[in-house]
């Protein structure tokens, strides 16, 4: 028997049995299906996982912005900068905000099992069924059951199937009376409509542009892609994007009225484009590309649309291609103080299988890695 069981070995359960470790009286174990851990954190970030963000707010993020703020004040970015400070990791910055590792994902990944040294792991076991009987929880996996006092559900959601990715944080929360909010795909490229059509023909060309999506503004590169579009800042907006109208600002530095004034030049010169991208669009809007001082009242209103081009995806790329699953276990079934169910004493439910998600650029790791903390500090603070 076991004092804390923690499911999934991905970084919100690696950081929670971290903290765990440092209690030498804590019979603590971790069970994954994978046979190796933070399978996930090692091929992120192009293998250099992007640990987390200049700036880290619950702006950020899709869910309740109390919740997300509670648990993110609770261990910060600094204190996590801080953490891997003290264990001789120095992140870089890339793009002026992103937190990668230096070399690779495997620094990271060293440092938790430098600290998880005691922790007893079972690995390659898929997680079958989990049961509260009396005062334990007895958690069938293919292999054999265990049984923990307290139990951590750290499986996050259901992109990288190739991962052992599976949807089993939910039935196990389901199976005690838990809502949960049912997984999507998301930071996923989204695909196009017929009238969009014109963008497919751009397959690899990206741009800097700004997307406006339910209220909020995301800018960083876009990227034409085979089946729609995708990129960083495409990522991010699909996070927000449910159904209807999207938008997107080509020129968000500049204003095309001063592009065009009193200029010879044709249209897709001035515009500080792609060439092709810079036709594509003109032709999208109605607009013959011909010089500036020649183009009708009606061209011109419509080339204002080059700051508003709206349009509704016809859908996203699917889970295959996702990053994230956006969904979850329902913030308003958890105790922002501790992550432990409200309604399952000693049942805490930690990172992406939450239903809290945050945009690209570091946010769900950070996420997971606060979750974990404040999870297991709780733990710690009820049995010592």
């Amino acid at each position: 028997m076991y004092d804390v069981l923690i499911l999934g070995a991905g970084a919100s359960g690696l950081m929670c049995v971290s903290e765990l470790a440092t209690c030498k009286d804590l019979k603590v174990g971790m069970i994954d299906a994978n046979l190796h851990i933070g399978a996930k954190i090692k091929i992120s970030g192009g293998g250099k996982c992007n640990i987390t963000n200049t700036k880290v707010s619950e702006d950020n993020y899709l869910g309740d912005e109390k919740f997300v703020s509670s648990v993110l004040s609770r261990f910060t970015k600094d204190e996590l900068l801080e953490f891997l400070q003290v264990n001789s990791l120095k992140p870089v910055i890339r793009k002026n905000r992103y937190y990668f590792c230096e070399k690779s994902s495997d620094e990271i990944i060293s440092i938790f099992k430098r600290l998880t040294k005691n922790v007893s792991y079972f690995l390659g076991e898929d997680i079958l069924h989990v049961e509260k009987k009396d005062d334990l929880f007895f958690i069938k996996t293919s292999k054999k059951t265990y049984s923990t006092r307290n139990l951590v559900v750290a499986t996050g959601g259901v992109s990288y199937k190739t991962l052992g990715a599976s949807d089993i944080g939910l039935k196990i929360a389901s199976g005690f009376g838990i809502e949960v909010t049912d997984f999507t795909p998301a930071l996923v490229g989204l695909t196009l409509q017929k009238d969009q059509f014109w963008m497919k023909e751009l397959s690899g060309i990206s741009a800097e542009v700004e997307i406006e999506v339910d209220g909020k503004r995301l800018s960083e590169e876009m990227l034409f892609a085979h089946r729609g579009i995708s990129g960083p800042v495409v990522l991010s907006a699909s996070l927000y994007w449910k159904k209807g109208n999207m938008y997107i600002n080509f020129l968000p530095a500049q204003n095309i009225n001063n592009l065009i004034k009193n200029s010879k030049k044709n249209i897709s010169s001035v515009l500080n484009l792609p060439k092709r991208l810079s036709k594509g669009l003109l032709e999208a809007l109605h607009v013959e590309d011909k010089p500036c001082n020649r183009l009708s009242k009606d061209e011109l209103q419509n080339l204002q649309a080059v700051h508003k081009y709206a349009f509704s995806p016809a859908g996203n790329f699917g889970f295959t291609k996702a990053e994230v699953s956006r969904g979850g276990v329902r913030t308003d079934e958890l105790d922002t103080d501790s992550m432990m169910s409200k309604k399952v004493k000693r049942l805490y439910f930690i990172g992406e299988v939450v239903d809290v998600t945050g945009e690209l650029g570091g946010y769900n790791f950070q996420w997971a890695f606060s979750s974990g903390v404040v999870c297991s500090r709780h733990i710690k603070n009820k049995i010592f």
